[in-house]
């Protein structure tokens, strides 16, 4: 007779989700010692409960908090929404100016909070965890074609959507720009001056001024409501200009310095209102192909990125133009770079482009979902800063480049503001100096042809990048781990542009299409026909969707 084996056991649930794993060394030493806790949740928005009390194991994990939430907050058909979650601390009166206020869950309740005995809170207390949504709106996916604009007589190079997401800005070969109204969906004022090609178009982030650069190698910058020049262009560079980068408005709303990049190997900072050179970057030895403006840097005072077919990228104090760092990793030019936190800094050319993983933060600025517009420039400088700070509270500013050398890297260069669980992750890079030489996080591989363009989304989470192997590979935005790659188009991608709550994905190709991947399923959601050859721009906002390229038009995609 055969010896029938007991069933396996069955996991403990707590509210449908699994108990953590109590084997974890900074958890516990024995499942037996870890408490449980009262929890009660409520929204960020308003205080209000979002979910019954509950009693949990306080090693529950971060990623399974957020499961529960929506879990006991959600209907059916609702899909799941991202949360950060933290716990404000009791005042004390011992406590200095300085002191926390409140601790963020990265790992678990055990870990972050009953382990520290200065937050002076104990398994015995009722714990009130703060939810703060990551994605507080749905972007529904284009399916059609609302409109198709033409007005140049050129293929059209660049386009970049205001910081409000109300007007285009296009460049093209026919050596002018345009300006194209996206509530009635016609064109606006033709921008006339350049004598070549508008490589770059580039919003300032009050959205007062446009900046264009060109073939000419002349920066100009526009009054938009009438469409004419503001004086006369900025002259220096000796070859045409590859990319424009504004100083984000956390770091100075009045009078915002524009930054310019060339093929002559410079980088120029102009005072925008004097319309005056402060200084020149002369480090590179090559094109200079993009140039992006961070905001965090020494004493976060902000700090530029250049990107050369010199093989480097180059980091720089804005304030004087001192070099702070030489990054040496690439075999091959640097074609895009991407912050997480840099979507205000206009993406500057259709293929040579920087990007930041607070990209969407210093795009928007002081501008958020609800519409409202700052009434002052300080106003507007508090409102962009305490966004910026709020990303920063979770994470570091991370870089992104991306190279000919088919390859990526992920890189944190400055101290992170965030907890210590996530300091100790992104500090490692400028920790390791490993003979005088910066090591990245991670080197991001698998592509088969030189990279395009490389953008993280909104929320950090996630990087992606396209390349002319004809296909978009989606990486982990905080360590650089691979996660997946999206196949569908027949030709080279030549750029991305992200939903506005990180779920959707644009990409434009060689092939003449757009299309929308879900980043749910990993999967092709939408096709987007329309354009009757190489689509070299696209950009993303609200449930907006612009392209345009060599058969001249501008078309725009809606749900």
């Amino acid at each position: 007779m055969a010896t029938l084996l007991p069933p396996p056991k069955r996991p403990k649930l707590y509210h449908g989700v699994p108990e953590a794993d109590r084997s974890s060394p900074d958890e516990t030493d024995a499942p037996g010692s870890v408490p449980n806790v009262v929890v009660q949740f409520v929204s960020e928005e308003d205080g209000k409960s979002i979910a019954p009390t509950v009693q949990l194991p306080a090693n529950v994990s971060r990623e399974d908090l957020e499961l529960l939430v929506n879990k006991l907050s959600s209907k059916d058909d609702d899909e799941p929404t991202p949360f950060s979650f933290y716990i404000s601390l009791p005042p004390r009166k011992d406590a200095r100016a300085s002191a926390p206020t409140r601790v963020t869950i990265t790992k678990s309740i055990l870990t972050d909070v009953l382990s520290n005995e200065s937050y002076n809170l104990t398994a015995e207390d009722k714990l009130t965890i703060v939810c703060a949504p990551q994605a507080v709106f749905r972007v529904r996916p284009a399916t059609r074609c609302s409109s198709s604009l033409s007005g140049h007589s050129a293929p059209i190079l660049c386009a970049a959507f205001s910081p409000t997401g109300t007007r285009l800005a296009t460049g093209s070969g026919d050596c002018t720009a345009r300006l194209w109204d996206l509530d009635t969906e016609l064109p606006g004022p033709s921008l006339v001056g350049h004598k070549g090609w508008v490589l770059c178009v580039a919003w300032e982030g009050m959205e007062r001024r446009l900046a264009t650069g060109g073939h000419d190698g002349h920066v100009r910058l526009w009054d938009l409501k009438t469409g004419a020049p503001q004086g006369d262009a900025l002259r220096g560079h000796a070859k045409w200009v590859m990319s424009l980068a504004w100083e984000p408005i956390h770091l100075n709303a009045s009078s915002p310095r524009l930054a310019s990049a060339s093929k002559d190997g410079t980088v120029r900072v102009w005072n925008a209102t004097s319309r005056k050179l402060e200084y020149t970057l002369g480090g590179h030895t090559a094109s200079v192909n993009c140039v992006l403006w961070g905001g965090g840097g020494v004493g976060g005072k902000g700090v530029l990125y250049t990107a050369s077919s010199d093989q480097t990228v180059k980091v720089w104090d804005p304030n004087g133009g001192r070099l702070l760092h030489t990054l040496k990793e690439h075999a091959h030019w640097v074609n895009t770079l991407a912050l997480n936190t840099d979507f205000v800094l206009q993406h500057a050319h259709w293929v040579n482009t920087l990007a930041l993983n607070t990209d969407f933060i210093l795009r928007t600025g002081p501008f958020d979902h609800t519409g409202k517009r700052p009434s002052s420039d300080e106003e507007a400088q508090s409102l962009a800063l305490k966004r910026y700070n709020t990303l920063l509270s979770t994470t570091s500013e991370l870089l992104i480049s991306g190279s000919d050398d088919h390859t990526l890297f992920l890189w944190s260069l400055f101290p992170s503001r965030a907890s210590s669980s996530s300091e100790s992750q992104a500090g490692k890079t400028a920790a390791a100096a490993r003979g005088g030489k910066l090591k990245p996080l991670a080197r991001l591989t698998g592509h088969q042809k030189q990279v395009a363009h490389v953008t993280f989304s909104p929320d950090g989470r996630w990087a992606a990048s396209a390349s002319w192997d004809s296909s978009v590979r989606v990486w982990d935005g905080r360590t650089g781990k691979f996660v997946a790659t999206l196949r569908g188009h027949v030709g080279a991608v030549y750029r991305l542009a992200w939903s506005a709550d990180s779920r959707l994905l644009v990409s434009a190709s060689k092939d003449s299409t757009l299309k929308i991947w879900d980043l749910k399923t990993y999967k092709l959601k939408t096709d987007l026909p329309g354009h009757t050859d190489e689509v070299y721009c696209v950009d993303f906002v609200a449930d907006k969707i612009v392209s345009g390229g060599r058969d001249r038009l501008v078309k725009i995609w809606k749900n």
